[in-house]
């Protein structure tokens, strides 16, 4: 059963939101979070990108650089930008992109429970960027980015939530970046507190939707924080990380895209030629073509757009993993046809959220950079979730969730 509990939030003043809020560390590289950042200085990217306060060039991973994060992160507190509540509460974060809003409770996830499997996750980590963010996390002692969790739909919980989003926000704005908007309200009630850790006590598991890296770098320093202080009793508020839960049903999983830069030394009729063995490939002509169900794919090659279609005997309904149309594209044409075998690390592939549109995907074959593109139909979150309780893992760049969590709008701090 999960676990969690409501904490002393640390966070700007309503007047300071907009200045200090940042989009996630992981979203934009060390330039881009220079520029946004510049004129700036309560931005929280001098805490989570601190390599902009350093020359262009300097490494990410100097040691220099963590400790600057440290230095930044105690300097808002000092000058009043980041406070921390008196009480420990939870918090309820909406977002809202193209009309649709979807509301999160932000909690104290429990580092047993992810170590455990209760927290249940859907893609492998990579120990390099684990150990980064773990230094982000020890040098701060504190979880200064959220987490963002799915959970099965409660109908208590969407009445509690209900119940306060009604009223008056503590923070709305939205992001002069991306046009979406954010609003958090504050859960002080302590009733409501007990019913929704109660809540969550029933529930079976929750679900990494994205920032697996962050997950698994909070719970290992819980745990080494837990190891190494002898007088460990599970009280402590390192056994807890912040995540912002959502209902599934209110998550929508969007597609993730592929652009490729040659064709294995086939000409494009050999190519597609090629791709007749597993697929019925259909010309659609110069116009983005998008595909509009599982098995379906598009591909652009030489400015024309292609529809192509699985053959029945090409994947598994049956399999939680093979049923995916990117395990279906990764064997099918990526390995077999293109031998590109390590989606993680092979030069030759590159990948574009569908928050760019398809029209990206256009632009960058067009331009040369890369030589075809491959759109896929999006994941769903029952088989997020159905991969997530079997245990198995799915392929690198599956799933992609937006709007991203917005930063600085509320820290967790370990102690």
């Amino acid at each position: 059963m999960a676990v969690v509990k409501p904490f002393k939030g640390v966070r700007p003043p309503k007047e300071l939101v907009e200045l200090v809020q940042s989009r996630p560390y992981d979203v934009l590289n060390s330039e881009e979070a220079r520029a946004e950042a510049e004129g700036n200085e309560k931005s929280l990217y001098h805490i989570i990108k601190p390599e902009i306060d350093f020359p262009a060039g300097t490494e990410e991973s100097d040691p220099r650089v963590y400790a600057k994060a440290a230095e930044n992160f105690n300097k808002f507190q000092q000058q009043g930008w980041l406070v921390q509540d008196d009480k420990e509460q939870y918090y309820i974060y909406a977002q809202t992109m193209n009309g649709k809003t979807q509301y999160g409770l932000v909690v104290g996830a429990y580092v047993n429970d992810y170590l455990t499997g209760v927290i249940k996750k859907h893609e492998l980590t990579r120990a390099d960027k684990e150990e980064d963010r773990m230094k982000h996390v020890r040098v701060n002692n504190a979880n200064i980015e959220p987490v963002f969790f799915a959970y099965p739909d409660d109908a208590e919980l969407d009445r509690i939530v209900a119940k306060y989003t009604c009223g008056e926000p503590v923070y709305d704005y939205v992001a002069n970046i991306d046009g979406f908007r954010h609003q958090l309200w504050i859960i002080a009630d302590d009733n409501d507190i007990k019913a929704i850790t109660a809540r969550f006590a029933l529930m079976p598991a929750m679900y990494i939707a994205d920032g697996h890296h962050r997950s698994a770098a909070a719970a290992l320093v819980g745990a080494e924080k837990a190891k190494n202080n002898p007088n460990h009793n599970g009280t402590e508020e390192y056994n807890y990380f912040m995540a912002v839960c959502f209902p599934a049903s209110q998550l929508t999983i969007i597609d993730y895209n592929r652009v490729v830069k040659d064709l294995n030394g086939m000409t494009a009729n050999q190519f597609l030629a090629a791709l007749e063995k597993n697929f019925v490939v259909e010309k659609q002509g110069s116009d983005i073509f998008k595909p509009t169900a599982l098995h379906t794919f598009s591909l652009y090659l030489e400015g024309i757009w292609y529809k192509l279609t699985a053959k029945q005997g090409t994947y598994n309904d049956n399999d939680p993993i093979g049923v995916l149309d990117v395990t279906i594209s990764s064997n099918l044409i990526l390995d077999q046809l293109l031998g590109i075998k390590d989606l993680r690390r092979d030069s030759r592939i590159d990948f574009v959220g569908g928050i760019r549109g398809l029209g990206e995907l256009k632009k960058r074959v067009d331009s040369g950079e890369m030589k075809m593109a491959l759109a896929l139909y999006p994941v769903s979150m029952k088989q997020l979730m159905d991969i997530a309780d079997s245990g198995k893992i799915m392929p690198p760049k599956t799933t992609w969730f937006e709007p991203k969590l917005r930063s600085g709008l509320i820290i967790h701090k370990l102690d």
